[in-house]
C-alpha cells in the first residue's frame, strides 16, 4: 500500500513568524481531491512549488498575496479537472497562467484548454494538448493581444479523452474572465482649454444620476476619481461647498483619451444629487467607466462591491 503523500499549506506570514510553509497535521489526511478542503491543499502545494526560487519571505509573501488578487476561478471543485487562472497584464499583452488539476483517478489524455475571446482581444497561440496522470496537476500559460481600452472577456473549454466505451469528448465549459478597463487606463493632465475642445469633439456620452449614501460633495468627488481611476483637473479652491462641479481627465495606454464631468449638489432632503457624465470617442470606454460608477457609486471605496 501507498504511504500517504502531504502536501504543505500555505497560511499567513505573521502565524508563522515571516514562515510561509507549515506542514500539514497528519490526520488530515493524503492528497486525496474529493473536496473543498483538499483542492485547497493541492492548490497551496502548487503555488508553493512556485514561490520556493524566488527572493526573500517578504519579497514572496507580497508576490502571493498579489497574485491572490489576480485570480479566477474557471471550474468547480466538483469537476473532473480544476482549473483557475492568474491574470497579469503586461502593456499590450495579457497572460493566462493557468493551473488545472486532475481530480480523478485515472489518467487524463490529450487534454486541451480551448480559449475564446470577445471584444477587441486577440488569442496568439493555442494552448497545446497533455496528458495529465491521476490526482496530478499542471500549468499552461496562454497570451491574449489587446487592441484598444475596450474591456473583454476570456471565455472557453476543457477537453479531453472520453473514458473507455464512450464515444464523444468530455468538455468542462469554463467560467468567464472579464477584463477590467481599470487595468489600463492611468490618471493624465490635459488644459482647461484642451478639455473644453475635446468635450465638444467627442461623440460618445454616458450619462449617470447619481444614487449615493456618500454625504459630503468633495467625499463623493474623490470616490468617483478613485474608483474610475482618473485625476481631478479642477483646483480644490474653484470648488463650492454647496453645488460641485468638477472635471476628470484619464488616458489607456493605447492613447484613448476619457473626459469626465460631475456636477451635484444638496438636493431638499440634504443629500448628495446630480449627474456624472462621461466622454470618449469610442463608445467602449463610455460604457465601461459609466458602468463602473453605477456599480460603484453608493458607499464609499472600502464598501463599495
Amino acid at each position: 500500500v501507498d504511504g500517504k503523500l502531504f502536501i504543505r499549506q500555505l497560511k499567513g506570514v505573521a502565524a508563522l513568524g515571516g514562515g510561509l510553509l507549515a506542514e500539514d497535521d497528519e490526520e488530515s489526511g493524503g492528497f486525496g481531491l474529493d473536496d473543498e478542503t483538499a483542492v485547497k491543499r493541492a492548490l497551496s502545494g502548487a503555488v508553493a512549488t512556485s514561490m520556493t526560487t524566488s527572493g526573500s519571505d517578504s519579497g514572496r509573501g507580497d508576490e502571493f498575496s498579489s497574485r491572490l488578487e489576480r485570480i479566477w476561478q474557471l471550474t468547480g471543485f466538483s469537476d473532473p479537472v480544476y482549473a483557475e487562472a492568474c491574470v497579469t497584464i503586461h502593456q499590450f499583452d495579457v497572460v493566462l497562467d493557468i493551473l488545472l488539476i486532475n481530480q480523478t483517478e485515472t489518467t487524463l489524455q490529450n487534454l486541451t484548454v480551448e480559449l475564446h475571446t470577445s471584444g477587441d482581444l486577440k488569442l496568439v497561440e493555442r494552448p497545446a494538448s497533455y496528458n495529465v496522470g491521476a490526482r496530478d496537476f499542471m500549468r499552461i500559460r496562454a497570451t491574449i493581444k489587446l487592441s484598444s481600452t475596450e474591456s473583454g472577456v476570456i471565455f472557453g473549454n476543457i477537453v479531453f479523452d472520453p473514458k473507455r466505451g464512450a464515444v464523444q469528448k468530455e468538455i468542462i465549459v469554463m467560467n468567464a474572465v472579464h477584463l477590467d478597463i481599470m487595468d489600463y487606463i492611468h490618471p493624465g493632465e490635459i488644459e482647461a482649454n484642451r478639455f473644453t475642445e475635446k468635450w465638444a469633439e467627442f461623440e460618445w456620452e454616458n450619462k449617470i444620476p447619481v444614487n449615493t449614501e456618500i454625504s459630503d460633495l468633495g467625499g463623493f468627488l474623490s470616490h468617483v476619481a478613485a474608483i474610475t481611476n482618473m485625476k481631478i483637473l479642477t483646483p480644490s479652491s474653484e470648488l463650492e461647498t454647496q453645488f460641485l462641479s468638477a472635471n476628470l481627465y484619464a488616458k489607456s495606454i493605447f492613447g484613448d483619451e476619457a473626459l469626465l464631468n460631475v456636477s451635484i449638489e444638496y438636493n431638499e432632503k440634504g443629500k448628495v444629487s446630480g449627474y456624472v457624465r462621461i466622454r470618449s470617442k469610442t463608445q467602449g470606454i463610455a460604457l465601461s467607466l459609466g458602468e463602473k460608477i453605477t456599480n460603484n457609486q453608493r458607499f464609499a471605496r472600502e464598501k463599495a462591491d
